[in-house]
């Protein structure tokens, strides 16, 4: 009976290789065939591998017609709780530059509304680094109301600095 065993196990049939060999085959074409497709920019778009700088005015976007206004430096005391130390701030605003010359009139204003915000905030306040980033956006609203939403873009923060 064991040789009817082993003749029955040597009967059974092998496994084919060549299912295995076209998967790799395919798997081999299709990943070049994809990788062809994107470099040469038939799927994902085009896009240039060059070195070259683009050639001036080949933009499709002109620069917006901006100006920087200078803020005054300010030299806020930060309360009786901070002991004898100060805030030296000093920004740029940026407008459009049809609104120039009213927020340069208006530059004044300007300076009040940001020297009473900074001088009520608190010193814990300032402590906090991701502290800047809230105060600017309440320096700016505060500016874009007194120079109107429209005319102010940004606020560019140059110097902010505890002494």
């Amino acid at each position: 009976m064991s040789d009817a065993a082993e003749t029955a196990a040597d009967a059974a049939p092998k496994r084919s290789k060549r299912p295995i060999l076209i998967g790799l085959v395919l798997m081999l074409l299709l990943g070049g065939g994809g990788f062809y497709a994107v470099y040469a920019g038939l799927i994902l778009g085009r896009h240039e591998m060059t070195d070259e700088a683009p050639a001036e005015g080949a933009d499709d976007k002109a620069m917006p017609a901006i100006a920087f206004i200078p803020i005054p430096p300010l030299v806020v005391s930060l309360g009786a709780d901070a002991g004898a130390r100060f805030l030296h701030f000093t920004a740029q605003v940026e407008v459009n530059k049809s609104a120039e010359e009213d927020v340069t009139l208006l530059m004044p204003r300007v300076v009040d509304v940001l020297n009473s915000y900074l001088r009520a905030v608190e010193t814990r306040e300032l402590a906090d680094p991701t502290a800047l980033v809230r105060l600017r956006s309440q320096m700016l609203r505060r500016i874009q109301l007194v120079t109107g939403d429209d005319k102010v873009r940004d606020l560019l923060i140059s110097e902010f600095i505890i002494n």
